[in-house]
């Protein structure tokens, strides 16, 4: 293809695209389809002769819609959002359109040098250590194995690289509200699910800085080696927060790696009120959040901060004769700090977002997105179908039905809307009770929006209660 035909077709592309956002709030939020009913409009072999565009774009129509549940409808507030935005998503098309390969700097010396200033930037936006070093890897759960990579071998004298684990016993400890995520490390880590050690939390869902103690101790009394803790600073299932300042006094004491995982809620640090909720986070080791969460930036993009670099480089460098250059040791080569060589571009989205918005723009949304949940916080204690289960923090609310069975009636209450495709909401357990997750965080989020999920779980709640027409 050509230069006119890229231009024809690049410019239908985006017009699809301009299209799709502006009738978004057409389309069911969560997808309605059934488990095969796309794989039943595919065809069973691939086309010997090529297809045009039209056809491909056709098909995304017909059948690749339909079956898209839409992360960026401003009416989804399940899970956390993956959230997109127009600068995010022309700095993807440049990305895409430049096809860099971004593993060491002389391979695309932009790419790099921009990677490390967009992530002091964000020292700056977060008041983050001076000190820390920042890389961007693809998802907080890759930022959490690194961290457990490199404090494996730090805790190891770099050894088991080089001889495997040979009889070592290490112990990496976790707040029982802490991310699947850390399981799944720990399993790739080659630590063993048994030496992943879950502790207590408070009602609050926060670690109990007494039970990790008491946990190290035992651990050393019966032979094993603590290894790493990781801080929850916003866990998934009701934003719960770990005592950071606590921990990591307990860590530093034990000579033990800390490291912080605040995938979502660490956008907020941004928020210069909001930063008690990560109290003592400068004493930790490494850090990780997801600006693909909450700050507007296209998936993937996830920040990762470092204390000591020489440790994560001695981790994972390796220098076969093809990757040799004359610049090494003097820019950063980005293969060497995480698990991955080759690697996308993903500074320029997050390059084009921060300077779109402006730090005062970003702040702006984020605290709208809070305000909101406020007065949604306040709508459900003054309620008399509703009451909250946990304290709201942020932009997320966790509150179940009143009438019993409660259990039972929140969770059709959910299913109904979520049945319904006039919004997406995702659900949780405290303390054993099932419960609806509200976040609102979506970029295109507006108070009508809130105000319209709010009457929608008023209506379904009504009409569960009423009862059928014999």
């Amino acid at each position: 293809m050509n230069a006119e035909g890229l231009r024809t077709f690049g410019h239908q592309a985006v017009d699809w695209v301009a299209d799709y956002f502006q009738s978004i709030e057409d389309l069911p939020v969560k997808s309605q389809v059934k488990p095969g009913d796309i794989a039943s409009q595919l065809a069973p072999t691939p086309p010997e002769k090529g297809e045009g565009l039209d056809t491909l774009i056709g098909d995304v129509n017909d059948i690749v819609l339909p079956g898209i549940t839409h992360w960026q409808h401003p009416n989804f507030h399940a899970y956390f959002p993956g959230n997109s935005s127009v600068p995010s998503f022309v700095a993807e098309i440049l990305t895409a359109g430049l096809g860099a390969q971004c593993m060491v700097w002389e391979t695309s010396p932009a790419a790099a040098e921009l990677e490390e200033h967009v992530m002091n930037w964000l020292k700056q936006l977060m008041a983050l250590p001076k000190d820390w070093h920042g890389v961007i890897q693809d998802t907080a759960s890759t930022g959490t194995l690194v961290a457990l990579l490199t404090a494996r071998e730090q805790m190891t004298g770099f050894q088991v690289n080089e001889e495997g684990f040979e009889g070592r016993r290490l112990r990496i400890y976790c707040s029982s509200e802490t991310h699947s995520s850390i399981d799944k490390a720990v399993r790739i880590a080659g630590f063993g699910s048994n030496n992943l050690v879950k502790i207590p939390v408070d009602p609050e869902h926060g670690m109990i800085p007494a039970e990790l103690r008491a946990h190290i101790e035992a651990d050393l009394a019966a032979g094993y080696q603590p290894c790493a803790v990781v801080g929850a600073s916003g866990t998934t299932g009701a934003l719960g927060f770990d005592p950071l300042a606590e921990l990591a006094v307990i860590c530093k004491e034990y000579g033990i790696w800390f490291h912080v995982d605040a995938a979502y809620a660490g956008s907020a640090l941004i928020l210069e009120e909001e930063r008690h909720l990560m109290k003592g986070l400068e004493a930790a080791d490494s850090f990780v959040f997801n600006p693909h969460k909450w700050l507007f930036t296209n998936f993937d993009c996830a920040a990762y901060y470092v204390r000591d670099k020489e440790a994560l480089l001695r981790t994972f460098e390796i220098l076969p004769e093809y990757l040799k250059t004359k610049t090494r040791g003097t820019v950063n080569d980005y293969r060497d700090w995480g698990i991955q060589l080759g690697r996308r571009f993903r500074a320029l989205k997050l390059w084009f977002v921060i300077r779109y918005y402006g730090a005062e723009g970003l702040r702006a949304k984020l605290r709208q997105h809070i305000e909101w949940t406020q007065w949604v916080e306040q709508q459900i204690k003054l309620s008399d179908e509703f009451e909250l289960l946990m304290t709201r923090r942020l932009n997320m609310a966790v509150f179940h039905v009143k009438a019993a069975p409660q259990d039972v009636l929140t969770e059709r209450l959910l299913q109904d809307i979520n049945a319904s495709g006039k919004a997406y909401l995702s659900h949780t357990k405290v303390a054993g009770s099932y419960a609806i997750r509200l976040v609102l965080g979506q970029t295109n989020l507006t108070f009508e929006h809130v105000e319209k999920v709010w009457k929608l779980l008023g209506e379904h709640l009504v009409q569960l209660a009423t009862p059928s027409p014999s």
